[in-house]
């Protein structure tokens, strides 16, 4: 019995050991990506005033939806080319919104970036310890994205500035939401394959998909936080 009680201990130790050590690999390579995607867009835009044309800018969105696609799969057959993939991805990311730096002054990128880094560890935090089970709660906070999605395009057309500040407001409170339960989600997803899939790819889909909570949430934040702020 004495045996049993130390081989259960030390697989409890072991599997803790390892989460802690996916954990770590996760959040370190999601917040490299977040800097990849920071110096990029600093020295596009307010380095070399890089700006896109519309056509370009909806090139870049193909290709970086595809590779937000591709690096889920990737990474799991082949960590090192998701790993590539991601900071590609990152890379990509600056240069699509290097704009900002020429639209927002450096307060206002400053206060909503560490309200978005504040905002974002708190809920990831929670989202790991948390005993509650957040799959409901990610639905429908899904479902709102979705809505807030068809609404914001419906905007385009109307132009409501309301609606702008109104829909900002509701799409942090969802990324919020989605943190933790992505938090949650990747957690669970290691103690459920872990052995049968590569802990780094795995890591790099959440990384990714963390890194894309952070991103909406900055900025949305951002969008209210620079109301009246433009440079324009």
């Amino acid at each position: 019995m004495n045996n049993y009680d130390q081989s259960t201990d030390r697989k409890i130790v072991n599997n803790a050991f390892g989460l802690n050590k996916f954990l770590t690999k996760m959040y370190g390579w999601m917040a490299l990506s977040v800097l990849v995607s920071g110096l990029v867009a600093y020295v596009t835009g307010s380095v070399y005033h890089v700006t896109l044309s519309g056509i370009q800018t909806i090139l870049a969105f193909i290709v970086w939806f595809i590779l937000s696609m591709t690096i889920q799969s990737t990474s799991l057959k082949n960590p090192v080319i998701g790993f590539i993939q991601l900071m590609i991805f990152a890379s990509l990311t600056g240069v699509i919104f290097s704009g900002i730096v020429l639209t927002y002054t450096g307060a206002t990128i400053f206060s909503a970036f560490v309200t978005a880094a504040a905002d974002f560890i708190i809920m990831a935090f929670i989202g790991v310890v948390t005993k509650k089970n957040l799959d409901k709660l990610g639905t429908q906070a899904y479902s709102a994205l979705i809505a807030v999605i068809i609404v914001s395009i419906i905007n385009i057309f109307l132009k409501v500035s309301l609606f702008e500040i109104v829909l900002s407001i509701i799409t942090v409170g969802i990324f919020t939401i989605l943190t933790a339960y992505d938090a949650q989600k990747m957690k669970n997803l290691y103690n459920q394959y872990n052995g049968q899939v590569s802990d780094s790819g795995l890591a790099i889909n959440g990384a990714l998909i963390l890194y894309l909570d952070f991103v909406n949430l900055f900025l949305q934040l951002l969008q209210l936080f620079g109301l009246g702020d433009n440079r324009d």
